[in-house]
């Protein structure tokens, strides 16, 4: 988060995390509550290489939200821009993409997650059986897992979205397409943007099936 010099440039108010010791103290405790989640999964990653045939978290990727984009999104739900109300509603300012090969893997590792005893689970969208109206697919979880500090434990929120490669293409592309374009997207290219994602459901569907017959045979 090199946001720090730029607070008057993103037009900040004051009672926003606007000191240094306060953005200093936000990266250090959501980049360690990122940095644990990752370590869970890259555990199970590691256990799946040694006792398994294959593993089915493909990479791994994260991020600490900006300054600005959690500005924008607390202006949005028209919150108050305070330091203390960012902690409480904000829930995805630590960030992490897990990748899988197929549809399965998603929810398999999802209910790892969910048995950690020290990760609390926050809340749960199910978007590959409920896809947006746009036709995106993801599985998120909202968890909580506490940082031990010297002094202190402080519980912090990270948002994980799990998806298949299939379904990273779509969103990537879908929201380079969307931010990209300076205009309206008409309606008919919309709709090419939901088949496209309905197709590419389809051919993970057909993925997981043939994967499971050839380890049916194997």
């Amino acid at each position: 988060m090199n946001d720090i010099k730029d607070l008057a440039a993103c037009g900040i108010p004051v009672g926003f995390p606007t000191s240094v010791e306060q953005i200093r103290e936000m990266t250090m405790l959501y980049s360690c509550a990122m940095r644990e989640v990752c370590t869970k999964l890259e555990n199970l990653s590691q256990e799946f290489e040694l006792n398994k045939a294959r593993n089915p978290i493909q990479h791994i990727n994260h991020r600490l939200k900006r300054l600005e984009s959690i500005r924008n999104k607390m202006i949005q739900r028209d919150l108050p821009l305070e330091y203390e109300t960012m902690r409480d509603e904000i829930t995805d300012i630590a960030g992490i993409r897990v990748i899988c090969s197929y549809i399965n893997d998603i929810y398999a590792i999802s209910n790892m997650l969910k048995q950690q005893d020290d990760l609390l689970i926050v809340r749960e969208k199910d978007y590959i059986a409920n896809p947006k109206v746009n036709g995106y697919r993801s599985y998120h979880l909202i968890v909580a897992i506490p940082v031990f500090l010297s002094s202190e434990k402080q519980i912090i929120p990270v948002e994980i979205q799990m998806r298949t490669i299939a379904m990273d293409f779509w969103a990537s592309l879908e929201h380079q397409l969307r931010y990209k374009s300076q205009s309206k997207v008409s309606d008919s290219t919309r709709q090419r943007l939901t088949n496209i994602a309905e197709d590419t459901f389809r051919a993970d569907l057909e993925m997981q099936q043939i994967y499971e017959e050839i380890s049916a045979i194997g």
